[in-house]
């Protein structure tokens, strides 16, 4: 009895091991356990296997969804609950919900978010790109700027082709703060580019304090503005975010706490 205890024990490290060398830590990790759930529930072995292949799936997509979210360089704490979307509405809640579902991006529409600085923009796209790696959807979020920077560097390398391709890998990608920042013609000419090539194959989404009548501001020559819009309106949702500041309604409602706070201690004084 003790030597087929043993010779079971040395099976079973084999077989870890065996299974680590396979990649699959789920399997190694849980066999034993559900092995013993099996012999008392009576599964088969396709059964089984099942169960162990389930598991290993998941802790997978975990992983893997975990590697997502490092690389979509998306702030955590960026989300739905933490967005007050009842301070605009002008937004659909049912159209963030759509775009929650990630349906847009098999369809490689776009996603363009106007407002006033302080408005939540890039909050709300922050929000919705965390919903979509939750999903296992490849997101990517960069400053138009930063953005920009990363083409001119592809460009003079002469690897601008390399460096959409290698671009074109997320389903999808955040530009944020367009036309913030005032920028030279060939800067916006490599941008304009990217969005050339991932017009009608991958999606973007773009914040920009500028309404498309000014975006002539951004692309300098009025033929490459109206190409620009031309592309990504064509397949997009259009979201204005027309409310005030929001945080300058927070800070407008500090300073009315600190008022209070110091006419209450003037009293206490007195």
């Amino acid at each position: 009895m003790t030597q087929t205890r043993k010779e079971n024990d040395d099976v079973g490290e084999q077989l870890r091991l065996l299974l680590r060398s396979f990649r699959l830590g789920g399997f190694a990790d849980n066999y034993a356990m559900v092995a013993r759930e099996a012999e008392k529930g009576g599964l088969t072995f396709e059964g089984f296997l099942y169960e162990l292949a389930k598991i290993e799936g998941d802790q997978r997509r975990v992983r893997r969804i975990e590697r997502m979210r490092l690389k979509s360089k998306l702030p955590t704490e960026k989300t739905l609950e933490s967005f007050e979307l009842k301070r605009v509405p002008t937004v659909s809640q049912q159209l963030v919900a759509s775009l929650c579902g990630g349906s847009f991006l098999d369809r490689s529409e776009n996603v363009l978010v106007f407002g006033n600085p302080g408005t939540g923009k890039s909050h709300l796209c922050c929000a919705i790109g965390n919903e979509l790696v939750r999903q296992g959807r490849s997101v990517l979020n960069v400053s138009a700027y930063a953005l920009v920077q990363r083409l001119l560097v592809a460009k003079r390398d002469l690897r601008l082709p390399e460096e959409i391709r290698r671009l074109h890998r997320f389903e999808c990608l955040l530009v944020d703060d367009l036309g913030y920042v005032e920028q030279q013609r060939e800067e916006m000419d490599v941008l304009f580019t990217l969005f050339a090539e991932r017009y009608e194959r991958r999606s973007v989404m773009v914040t920009s304090n500028l309404v498309f009548s000014k975006w002539d501001q951004i692309f300098k020559d009025p033929m490459t503005t109206t190409a620009a819009i031309d592309r990504l309106v064509h397949h997009a949702h259009v979201l204005e975010l027309n409310v005030d500041s929001y945080r300058a309604e927070q800070a407008h409602q500090r300073q009315q706490r600190d008022r209070g706070e110091k006419k209450r201690g003037k009293r206490s004084k007195g």
